[in-house]
């Protein structure tokens, strides 16, 4: 359990998460750090906290470098459990240490822990001189709560990003140069997708009031450290927020017995012939966080189920519901659905996509099992319209 130099005089001391598979919904196949960083100067300062969890992991890290109890300032960059969730206990440890927070921070800690911290509230623009270096704050209220801030130490050249730029990424290795790139980028894209997307407005914000800041590390609050990649990973960010989408969909559904399936098959094909590529994906095989990673820029977001008990099936209800929650904008909605005699799925399937702002193209909606003519039917108005 030893610290990791990141920067001269600069150490990970975070926690690794192996075993993590769902964080509030979202499967988290990789497991996931909680990153913590120790900075040595005339003034020591301990950046955020790990979850509870993980506390002797980090204690540990901290002691193999210096005694705790020296620990000056504890940076609280937000108030989320799993950055916070150490914060009792840590100041029992360093007992003098000064609690920096952001103006929402100092509430929601207090909120939190029912307990009085020795705090220091700082906004935009605000810094603390802890020697040689300087720590200077910039709030990012939504990104994604609303105490969220960030500290960046100009001296390093170094980025304490919060929750922005994480991944979920349980490994030995630190840096995005030592791990497969794709993989990193991968973690990188579902995480914006299942985390950040709802609040592209305020990234936009935050990354113009980062925008005049010299940085060459980008050190995020999960995952692995940016010290190579930075521009791809700014780039894929301004992107995001910007709610950009490529010429591509995706065919998210359930099925009871084979019908809605057809009708997806047929549906994928249709776009698949006007070249435009298209994903099949069956909800009782693909998990809803790693669905919103390919909603994130598909233009064409196709829903389908069979109808079951007057509503959809439950897999669709549940991925309508989130996709709904995180809300993705200007894209294409098509329902779509088989039923026996009823038939309301579609109807509900079109209406949860355009409260989300899709534009949407006529529901496709087929009795019983699809025959031949009515697939070429469908596919021949389907192609009309895309």
């Amino acid at each position: 359990m030893k610290a990791v130099e990141i920067k001269k005089g600069i150490y990970w001391v975070g926690g690794i998460d192996q075993g993590l598979e769902d964080f509030h919904g979202y499967r988290t196949q990789r497991g996931s750090t909680y990153n913590a960083y120790l900075i040595f100067d005339e003034k020591i300062v301990l950046v955020d906290t790990v979850k509870h969890y993980l506390h002797d992991e980090m204690l540990a890290r901290i002691s193999s470098v210096i005694d705790p109890a020296k620990i000056d300032y504890i940076v609280s960059n937000h108030t989320e459990m799993d950055h916070s969730g150490c914060l009792p206990k840590i100041t029992k440890v360093a007992n003098k240490a000064i609690v920096v927070a952001s103006p929402n921070g100092q509430k929601g800690l207090g909120k939190h822990f029912d307990q009085e911290f020795n705090f220091k509230v700082v906004n935009s623009g605000d810094s603390i001189n802890i020697g040689k270096r300087n720590l200077q704050f910039v709030l990012t209220p939504m990104v994604h709560w609303p105490d969220s801030m960030v500290t960046y130490i100009p001296e390093d050249k170094l980025l304490l990003s919060n929750d922005a730029f994480g991944q979920h990424i349980a490994s030995s290795e630190r840096f995005d140069d030592q791990l497969d790139f794709d993989i990193v980028i991968q973690e990188a894209t579902k995480y914006y997708a299942n985390i950040v997307f709802p609040f592209g407005a305020q990234v936009k914000k935050a990354l113009q009031a980062l925008s005049g800041l010299e940085i060459d590390m980008i050190a995020p609050s999960h995952g692995i450290i940016w010290r190579k990649n930075l521009g791809e990973i700014i780039q894929k960010y301004k992107g995001w927020a910007d709610n950009t989408t490529e010429e591509r969909a995706i065919v998210v559904y359930d099925t009871m017995w084979g019908s809605t399936e057809i009708i997806a098959k047929t549906i994928s094909n249709v776009f698949i012939n006007k070249g435009i590529p298209a994903e099949l994906l069956n909800l009782k095989k693909n998990h809803i966080s790693d669905i919103m990673t390919k909603v994130l820029t598909a233009k064409y977001i196709c829903v389908g189920s069979s109808t079951l008990n007057n509503s959809v099936l439950p897999t669709v209800a549940a991925f309508l519901n989130y996709m709904q929650g995180l809300g993705p904008k200007n894209r294409i909605g098509l329902g779509f659905g088989s039923y026996g005699w009823g038939g309301q799925s579609i109807a509900q399937i079109q209406e949860v996509l355009k409260s989300c702002g899709f534009q949407l193209l006529d529901s496709i909606k087929v009795q019983y099992v699809p025959k031949r003519q009515a697939l070429a039917e469908l596919s021949a108005k389907l192609e009309k319209v895309i």
